[in-house]
């Protein structure tokens, strides 16, 4: 475990690879697991202005976090607190890296945007499950399908009205309760 200011906090390690940050990275405390690779961490920061963000993170074997305790704050106060949940490859993020820095090496072109779409379809990672406090103050569960598309949105507003939705792959509500008048 590294537990860090901004300044000299760990930027985190998969299979021996040194995770790139071009930005640094926020403090808090990082874990590790037996062989070494990154395996989540608590870290909290703030935004530039009044905002701020906290997280406690848990990710899946030589990958990212799977698992997410999150407080994320605007300036203006409004803020989503909760838990999600994605779903990651079984592959290494080492590779991803690796990966991407030669794509990133390639020149401008049709060669090097299909790279880059493969390299996404390879290591994508959606969202599966959210349950929390949304920044407009409704309490809600959102259950997404393979391709991080919500399907199934649970809500009560902060008003008291509840509502259960079912949505199509386009994002289309194709039933509702309480029905729509």
């Amino acid at each position: 475990m590294v537990i860090s200011n901004r300044e000299r906090q760990h930027p985190g390690v998969v299979d021996g690879k040194i995770m790139p940050r071009p930005n640094g990275r926020p403090a808090g405390m990082i874990f590790f697991n037996h062989q070494g690779n990154e395996a989540g961490g608590l870290v909290f920061d703030e935004s530039g202005g009044n905002g701020h963000f906290l997280q406690l993170t848990f990710d899946k074997s030589r990958q990212d976090q799977t698992l997410g305790l999150r407080h994320l704050e605007s300036d203006n106060g409004q803020y989503f607190a909760g838990l999600q949940i994605w779903d990651r490859p079984h592959n290494s993020l080492a590779d991803y890296i690796t990966r991407s820095e030669t794509i990133q090496k390639m020149p401008n072109g049709s060669e090097k945007d299909a790279a880059m779409k493969e390299l996404g379809r390879t290591y994508f990672s959606p969202e599966r499950i959210t349950v929390g406090k949304l920044r407009d103050k409704s309490a809600t569960i959102v259950l997404s399908d393979g391709q991080g598309k919500p399907r199934i949105r649970i809500s009560v507003e902060d008003t008291g009205n509840p509502r259960l939705e079912f949505l199509d792959e386009t994002g289309k509500v194709t039933y509702r309760l309480p029905e729509q008048r």
